[in-house]
């Protein structure tokens, strides 16, 4: 079994796509970044390569590679399972919490788990994303950005599901 943790914060901006979890929401703000700053995707990727001991998004993603300028952030998600796949591991389960004062969120959150449970290629059920506000504190309470947490559990993919 394994573990991983990751964080993402991008700042808000006037008229950019709000893009979380691979889902469209719609708002005057969208996340600024050099991809399409979907911070709970980067998280949930942050976490699953910490579990595999892969160092982070950015080591495999660099912002200052033009390459990935406006990059669907589920095509990373999508590289990131390859490496799991490699490394004959698969999920057990992920949790995850988007950390925003607006907009509100909660219509959205099945949507987000679903299209991150295609790409992960698991049952719904094992993805889990809520969200929480920052009660008006700090730089996301006063609607200057938005942040995401994930965590997951890996396993060895069972001997008899692997190829060959």
């Amino acid at each position: 079994m394994r573990v991983g943790i990751g964080y993402d914060i991008h700042q808000l901006k006037e008229g950019q796509p709000l893009i979380l979890g691979g889902v469209q929401v719609p708002h005057t703000h969208g996340l600024d970044g050099h991809s399409d700053a979907d911070a709970l995707t980067h998280a949930v990727c942050d976490a699953l390569l910490g579990a595999m001991g892969e160092g982070d998004l950015g080591s495999h993603y660099p912002s200052s590679d033009p390459r990935w300028k406006d990059m669907n952030s589920l095509d990373m998600l999508e590289g990131v399972c390859a490496k799991l796949e490699e490394r004959g591991l698969h999920l057990v389960n992920l949790d995850a919490v988007i950390v925003a004062q607006a907009p509100r969120l909660g219509n959205y959150l099945a949507e987000m788990g679903k299209q991150l449970a295609g790409v992960l290629r698991v049952d719904p059920a094992l993805v889990n994303v809520k969200v929480k506000s920052h009660d008006h504190l700090g730089a996301l309470g006063r609607q200057e950005g938005i942040a995401a947490q994930a965590v997951c559990l890996l396993a060895d993919v069972p001997s008899d599901e692997k190829p060959g």
